[in-house]
């Protein structure tokens, strides 16, 4: 494998293995990795070898090109080396929550269909569920490796090979598998560093608290780390007064967090707070709408503004940004990045400029007079469809439309408004009301479901559930939540159970999702959404 012994000298890379190669080349003892949970800290020399020998272990283990390998750790050095040995071994991770309750496992590994799962040693579900598909269950990857032949560990091209594939539920509940290929993934990678200042450059030290499973803390966030070859403080837990702490010790420059992140830091005294982010010179946020009251107080406390950027994981992810580097704009996910063409269309696909603004099917989507329409981007940072098949990509033009519905204020600035598949936002993780409709509905005193996103001051959007129970049931709102904590992930628990006589509904027979927020019933439980 070609090692250049310079930068200038260097291609742009078309594998990510080559963002550890390119940094243990440039800057061999520059930390890379600082996993504050565990107390170690890893060079990028240290990454390039751990990540060599794992990449050797998978192939031991039988891994091939194209083969998928479930990853299921916890936020720590272990993860990243693992990811970094799948994609080295040409082989596609696939990211997994390690909360992640069996149902989801099942659903995940039956479609992937792993040849290997990467697991803590007493994660019985994590095997249990390998063995149904006849994955092979190894432990996490060994960090004191020593060898010191990492050069001689080859991999492929890569361009348009799937590395990663994130699995993301669409509108019907279903979990689908996001192709991200190397090209896309580095696309991204150099579309966020051609911002200027640079979110990150060789000598910041980034703060991921955020999931690495999550392709926000995993690409936009480690990843990127990687393409600098900055420094990645990792910790598991984001616990203000503990992150406070971590911010201090490691003089952290750095913060890619969720909103319900800054606004827990907001507990902290002012003066500690301030103290605390004496070193950062930036923030940014995603993963959910920043309320433009937690902009201000956190400007007012710390004197940083956080930048609020929009992205998906079919995006790779990061599609705009706010104006780093000058005053954020509340309520505004900024422009698109550089190499990333935006419009809005209406259902159809057709941009909102030449629509037929009498067409009577913009009314079930956009507002023409409020130049309201879906969110549609291209680039080269795009996905490869949906798996396994690819259905569902960029259409023939490079175009792909999501599902946000936003508009574009006189600055050109995009800011969203409501999202056409109704999801749910807890802690930047999405929630699909159809998932948990479908838990809900196999209770045996459920007669009707419907599920809606209601405000949370911590969460930024908590699940509320609201049930028509069978005539003659007598299920509680307790029940609903031991049914559910069974069968779904933390995050997408209804904090509020709601018991009604009907569902609100349109003239057309729909359920009004918009009322449901404001429904009141009986036997209603409110508890603490889950984080």
């Amino acid at each position: 494998m070609d090692r250049p012994n310079s930068p200038e000298a260097a291609p742009e890379p078309t594998h990510l293995a080559a963002l550890v190669i390119r940094a243990a080349t440039r800057t061999p003892d520059h930390p890379a990795i600082v996993d504050v949970d565990a107390d170690t800290t890893l060079t990028w020399s240290d990454v390039e070898i751990a990540a060599a020998a794992e990449t050797r272990r998978l192939r031991t283990a039988g891994v091939r090109a194209g083969d998928r390998v479930v990853i299921r750790l916890a936020n720590g050095a272990p993860f990243c080396v693992a990811l970094l040995g799948v994609l080295w071994a040409d082989a596609v991770a696939v990211p997994s929550g390690p909360l992640a309750v069996p149902r989801e496992l099942d659903i995940v590994f039956a479609d992937c269909a792993p040849r290997v799962v990467v697991a803590a040693a007493d994660d019985a579900d994590a095997a249990t569920c390998a063995a149904v598909v006849g994955a092979t269950l190894i432990g996490p990857p060994d960090l004191t490796a020593e060898s010191d032949d990492a050069a001689s560990v080859t991999h492929g091209v890569g361009g348009e090979d799937i590395a990663l594939l994130v699995y993301t539920s669409g509108t019907t509940g279903t979990p689908r598998g996001v192709r991200l290929s190397h090209r896309a993934l580095l696309a991204n990678r150099g579309q966020t560093a051609a911002l200027r200042p640079s979110p990150g450059t060789a000598v910041d030290r980034v703060l991921l608290s955020l999931p690495l499973f999550h392709v926000f803390g995993l690409a936009a966030g480690f990843l990127q780390v990687c393409w600098a070859g900055a420094t990645a403080v990792l910790s598991e837990r984001f616990e203000p007064a503990a992150t406070a702490e971590t911010l201090r010790t490691h003089r952290v420059s750095g913060i890619v967090a969720v909103p319900s992140m800054f606004r827990s830091l907001l507990d902290l005294p002012a003066d500690e707070l301030r103290a605390a982010t004496a070193d950062v010179r930036l923030c940014t946020s995603g993963g959910a709408p920043l309320p433009a009251r937690w902009l201000a107080d956190f400007q007012a406390a710390t004197g940083l503004w956080i930048f609020e950027g929009y992205g998906l994981s079919e995006g790779g992810p990061v599609l705009t940004t706010n104006g780093i580097g000058g005053v954020a704009k509340p309520g505004s996910v900024g422009r698109a990045l550089p190499g990333i063409e935006l419009r809005l269309v209406d259902a159809d696909g057709r941009p909102l400029d030449v629509a037929d603004p009498g067409d009577d099917d913009l009314d079930s989507v956009s507002d023409p007079s409020q130049d309201t329409g879906l969110v549609a981007v291209r680039g080269a940072n795009l996905f490869s469809g949906y798996w396994p098949d690819g259905a569902g990509g960029p259409d023939a033009e490079g175009w792909f439309r999501t599902a946000d519905l936003g508009f574009l204020d006189a600055d050109g600035d995009l800011h969203l408004v409501d999202r056409s598949s109704d999801l749910v936002i807890v802690n930047g993780f999405n929630v699909y009301p159809r998932e948990v409709e479908q838990v809900l509905c196999e209770l045996d005193g459920v007669a009707e479901a419907a599920v809606v996103g209601v405000p949370d001051d911590r969460t930024g959007e908590a699940v509320k559930a609201v049930l028509v129970r069978v005539p003659g049931a007598t299920l509680t709102a307790e029940e609903v939540r031991a049914h559910c904590a069974e069968r779904l992930a933390r995050f997408k628990m209804p904090a509020v159970v709601t018991f009604v006589d009907e569902l609100p509904r349109t003239p057309t027979g729909k359920v009004a999702r918009r009322r449901l927020a404001r429904v009141e019933g009986t036997d209603g439980v409110e508890g603490t959404a889950a984080s």
